[in-house]
């Protein structure tokens, strides 16, 4: 046998016991129906020994696929115009949120998993985006839509779908499992043989798929393989942490979940080589960081996702640049691993989900958090609630946009608000990772509480569609926030993708300095070139020789100049209110 062999020998094992053969000789199938299809990649960093295939230059916009619309023009069209004319090689990457025929929560209740939603083109329009942008794609492989074809088996007792789901007793004790939603675990439903209660963990649309039937695993890894054959180089697994259930645990992060992941990493790293697999696990810091599986690097490179979101940061932003101090934000970022070059974090602040607060537990108390709740309620927000074991809920989102949250602090709104907001920004694009900017946030959206109205939808507030005329006339208008906030961005994005000491790999360090500062330094290269960010969060200016004695240390060891040396080429002796300033250095 072959490594990869071995490892999917060693996978299945793990996932189906004594049919783990024969479930290997399918999948072998499979995958050499698909080799010739794939389109050529470069060499994955295990294979060609080198770093990934990432650098400072990868910079994703996180779009629907109609968040912006034009009459006669599929959206999907419209995206790819809008993205080539107004951020052209400013970005890399587009990650294209479910663009699939679904029939409920705006896309992740996917009814055909190789179709695109014809409202908004088709996989030539895909397959277009890729060949101007890396493409994420979603696999939405924890559930599925009522209205689907496997469904439909389901209640007619046909194959395949026949087995694809879970059914529960419903007088079974479910109170351990952990839920991310208020409504109920197990869902009723109709079928040829009288009622079944099925698991859902999101909602009575949204029906989980069963893993501990072979049959599924490998219909999802044909999915993925399908969508890798349409251009689409960025997997994300939805909701991948709830993918495997067991009675008695909370069914959330279970070993056999984690052998999943490891096994669709092999697979695109033997057979489409560049891939990139992230996870998305909206949960406490430490639970999202093990899907890297750095508990098993002694035994070799990195063998879970290459990336997971940094879901912790997101809320920390807006606790540092509400409260106007930094202390949190600098504990959490001093106490990240140091990361195998394979690996590194996709940052963000905003997406078209609510702002997570469940990654502040055992970051922030629970007073701090609820006091950060009620600011937003102040600035037009919304928070989502799940359900805990006891019968309780607990706050589980913030529904906002990233713009309006930025609004004031809690001494409520005040005129910095264009400033904080794009100071929240310039520090995720500082961090170690490739950033990531929601398409709403790159253009100052406002709540959009009359689409909450019409869809009955918390989440509906971030989710705007822009018509192409009316966004286009306020990129051109200088007088609106609008235009203020996207080119203020592009110029930070143009400014960063040429900096080598934003590469993800680029080691980074927390610089000790009073609250009222962040400083980051990012480097050195093998040339000795660094790179100190700082950034002012409060609404004072904040002299410099006030950072603190570390702070000092470091401006007085290296001849530090602006990145941007537009306005001036040497560094400023002060910050103004939510300033910005990139210096580098060289040996």
């Amino acid at each position: 046998m072959t490594a990869f062999e071995l490892r999917l020998q060693r996978y299945l094992t793990h996932l189906y016991g004594e049919r783990a053969g024969e479930v290997q000789r399918r999948l072998e199938q499979h995958l050499a129906h698909f080799r010739p299809l794939l389109p050529a990649a470069p060499l994955s960093a295990e294979q060609s020994g080198i770093a990934p295939a990432w650098s400072e230059k990868d910079q994703w916009v996180i779009s629907y696929g109609d968040s912006i619309v034009a009459d006669g023009t599929p959206p999907l069209g419209v995206l790819n115009h809008f993205l080539q004319r107004h951020l052209g090689e400013t970005i890399s990457g587009v990650h294209v949120l479910p663009f699939f025929p679904w029939s409920s929560d705006d896309g992740f209740s996917v009814i055909h998993y190789r179709e695109v939603n014809p409202e908004l083109g088709d996989w030539s329009h895909i397959r277009d985006l890729a060949s101007h942008y890396d493409v994420m794609g979603d696999l939405v492989l924890n559930h599925v839509s009522r209205e689907s074809l496997w469904f439909v088996d389901y209640l007619t007792g046909s194959l395949p779908g026949r087995d694809y789901f879970i059914e529960v007793d419903p007088d079974t004790d479910v109170s351990q499992v952990t839920r991310p939603r208020s409504s109920p675990l197990l869902v009723p439903v109709s079928t040829r043989r009288g009622t079944r209660h099925l698991w859902a963990t999101f909602s009575e649309d949204q029906i989980d798929l069963n893993f501990e039937n072979p049959d599924v695993l490998l219909e999802f890894v044909g999915i993925l393989l399908f969508y890798l054959q349409q251009g689409v180089r960025i997997i994300r697994l939805d909701a991948v942490a709830f993918l495997w259930k067991r009675l008695g645990t909370a069914c959330i992060h279970l070993p056999e979940t984690h052998t999943v992941v490891r096994l669709l990493r092999a697979i695109v790293d033997e057979i489409a080589p560049g891939t990139l697999i992230i996870t998305e696990t909206n949960v406490p810091h430490a639970e999202n960081i093990s899907y890297f599986g750095l508990e098993r690097l002694a035994e070799g490179p990195p063998d879970e996702a290459h990336m997971v979101y940094q879901f912790a940061l997101p809320p920390l932003l807006l606790h540092t640049l509400t409260r106007g101090e930094a202390s949190t934000l600098q504990g959490w970022l001093a106490s990240l691993p140091v990361l195998p070059e394979h690996c590194t974090y996709l940052n963000f602040t905003a997406s078209h989900d609510g702002i997570g607060v469940r990654p502040l537990e055992g970051l922030l108390p629970d007073h701090e958090r609820d006091a950060l709740l009620e600011l937003m309620h102040r600035f037009g927000g919304f928070v989502s609630m799940r359900s805990n074991p006891d019968g309780s809920d607990t706050p589980y989102e913030i529904n906002i946009t990233w713009f309006e949250a930025m609004r004031g602090t809690r001494r409520g709104p005040d005129p910095w608000q264009i400033a904080r907001f794009l100071c929240s920004q310039a520090i995720m694009l500082s961090l170690q990772g490739i950033p990531a900017l929601y398409l709403h946030t790159l253009t100052g959206t406002l709540n959009d509480v009359e689409g909450v109205e019409r869809s009955g939808r918390l989440r509906s507030i971030n989710r705007r569609r822009w018509p192409l005329d009316e966004l286009e006339l306020l990129l051109e208008s200088p007088s609106t926030p609008t235009h203020d906030v996207f080119h203020a961005l592009r110029r930070l994005l143009d400014l960063r993708r040429q900096e080598p000491c934003f590469h993800p790999n680029v080691p980074q360090q927390v610089i000790s300095t009073p609250a009222e500062l962040l400083a980051i330094e990012r480097g050195p290269l093998a040339d000795g070139r660094r790179l100190l960010a700082l950034f002012n969060v409060t609404d004072r200016r904040i002299a410099l020789d006030q950072g603190g004695e570390a702070l000092t240390q470091r401006l007085q060891q290296h001849a530090w100049q602006p990145l941007d040396t537009s306005s001036s080429p040497h560094p400023p002796t002060s910050l103004p209110p939510y300033a910005v300033l990139w210096l580098v250095a060289n040996a």
